[in-house]
């Protein structure tokens, strides 16, 4: 099914196809200046530091939904060994196998694609079996760290968590930008809390991804008009699932990565950072959220850390 004229129309709205040249692989993030982290270092206040990111456990978020992405397989590969000989310092070693997008994690520019493009108008060809991304991998922006700012849906309505059929809208986002009593500006790293997450702290690993409140189609323009460096939130989808306009799956996907070339993150868990915002009724903060350099990979697992 080709993708609706709707789709097309945002899409030329939000491109930044040679906006940064031909050559670019990295997208929004050059919004993020020496300026921009400067500045946002001056949010820190307390020092407190909060982290983001869910355990990477065998049991984690997937449920086998998504073909490959497993859950971690943690292996120990040699257990207090005397590799040297009989008498010296003896080493653990272990291995692991998981998807990189199996827990908290960003999408590289790469995940997604659509009419056979990825950003910056390369071909979707370019992503091969042996070598992954040769154009756009999350080994290329190298480090992701500027101001964050807590777009917290759910506390702004008043709500310990979004229903699952809520699409948030650009007007719930401007909403919670006037809760936070912030304003989201160029660099920013804006993460969406919905408290979806507490459905899969609760334990239900299946009710966490369906239905799930997410993102709506009209959020690209939001972002794309304030030069927003990345985006994350607490959710497996990103978007609302299922989708909001029906058979049309993943179209935030397309826009954020593939026309804006702006990181997008997943199941990042808000929830504490939630409460310590509200207690210092202070939603920016420093955020250094750091892509694991896997060359030529279409996502990576991060270990975001808030810092008050």
């Amino acid at each position: 099914m080709s993708l609706p004229p709707e789709f097309h129309e945002i899409a030329k709205r939000v491109n930044n196809w040679g906006r940064w040249g031909p050559d670019d692989e990295i997208g929004t993030l050059h919004h993020i200046t020496d300026e921009t982290v400067r500045q946002a270092a001056g949010h820190i206040r307390s020092g407190r530091r909060i982290p983001l990111a869910l355990p990477l456990r065998q049991d984690g978020v997937q449920t086998g939904v998504i073909p490959g992405r497993v859950n971690p397989l943690h292996t120990m590969v040699q257990i207090n060994q005397e590799i040297f000989g009989p008498g010296t310092v003896a080493c653990s070693d272990d291995a692991v196998t998981f998807g990189l997008q199996a827990a908290t994690h960003w999408d590289a520019l790469t995940h997604v694609s659509h009419s056979g493009k990825i950003y910056n108008g390369r071909p979707a060809a370019t992503i091969t079996p042996h070598g992954g991304a040769e154009f756009s991998g999350i080994d290329k922006p190298g480090h992701v760290v500027s101001r964050g700012v807590l777009l917290d849906i759910a506390r702004a309505k008043g709500l310990d968590r979004l229903e699952g059929g809520h699409a948030v809208t650009p007007e719930d986002l401007a909403e919670a930008e006037e809760f936070a009593g912030v304003t989201v500006r160029a660099g920013d790293i804006v993460l969406v809390r919905t408290g979806q997450m507490q459905v899969y702290l609760a334990g239900d690993k299946h009710g966490y991804g369906y239905p799930s409140p997410g993102l709506s189609v009209r959020t690209p323009e939001w972002f794309h008009a304030r030069d927003v460096a990345a985006v994350a939130n607490d959710t497996l989808t990103f978007e609302i699932f299922p989708p909001e306009i029906e058979d049309l799956w993943l179209p935030v996907h397309a826009l954020d990565l593939v026309e804006m070339g702006m990181l997008q993150g997943q199941n990042w868990n808000l929830e504490i950072l939630s409460t310590a915002c509200a207690e210092a009724s202070r939603y920016a903060f420093l955020l250094s959220a750091m892509p694991e350099p896997f060359v030529g990979a279409t996502g990576t697992p991060v270990a975001p850390i808030a810092i008050l």
